[in-house]
């Protein structure tokens, strides 16, 4: 498995942070209607279940809200990947397929209230670190354009940043050509739930991608 470890800066900073992260080969599909019957279901609980105003106290996406403070970033400004995928949903808007992998991460990230990044391991560039974004650092967001990624945690290989909970890079996003990824789930509240996390990602992994050569660890 790549190597991936935790800044001591941005541990100082906030010690809860930990990352359990996967790598697996696997077949990409366009769409996969059991997957997408899977999520749909899901959109529909969480419908039922939560309100726009209870977003900023769910269990996860509090603390992470929290943490993105002590990082001097606005959490509603730099919103969550997560919590902005939860509000469309409940908002009603149209959340289209895109691969059975990115669904799949989606699909987490609405069942654990965490951000979920998938990349493509032919991208980067190990070692990786989760680290704290540099003065004036930024990269090219999926669907966002440069963000600006200064004080923002992010994960980092030779290269530069790549990823972080608000929104990845465009540099190392999956595509139809990819055949490798790393999928790491953020988490600003410790370990606790991170197991039962991999357990459920690996069972979608193999259901849904056909996954193979499945190596996971938890870093904390």
């Amino acid at each position: 498995m790549v190597e991936i470890h935790i800044s001591d800066e941005l541990k100082h900073i906030w010690p809860d942070v930990a990352l359990a992260c996967i790598q697996v080969d696997f077949n990409l599909k366009q769409h996969d209607p059991g997957l997408w019957e899977v999520i749909t279901h899901r959109f529909r609980q969480l419908k039922e279940e939560i309100s726009l105003e209870q977003i900023a106290h769910l269990p996860n996406n509090k603390e992470s809200r929290e943490a993105y403070r002590k990082f001097w970033k606005d959490p509603t400004r730099y919103r969550l990947s997560s919590e902005s995928l939860l509000r469309r949903i409940l908002k009603g808007k149209e959340i289209d397929s895109i691969n059975n992998i990115v669904d799949i991460n989606n699909l987490l990230s609405i069942v654990f209230f965490d951000s979920i990044g998938t990349y493509d391991i032919e991208k980067l560039v190990p070692s990786i670190t989760f680290r704290i974004g540099r003065k004036d650092e930024d990269y090219i967001g999926i669907g966002r354009g440069a963000l600006n990624i200064e004080n923002l945690p992010v994960l980092s290989d030779r290269i530069g940043a790549f990823g972080s909970a608000t929104s990845d890079s465009e540099r190392t996003m999956v595509t139809m050509e990819t055949k490798k990824i790393l999928m790491n789930r953020i988490s600003f509240h410790g370990a606790d739930d991170l197991e039962q996390y991999l357990d459920y990602a690996k069972e979608l992994l193999e259901e849904y991608a056909d996954a193979k050569n499945i190596e996971s660890k938890i870093i904390i």
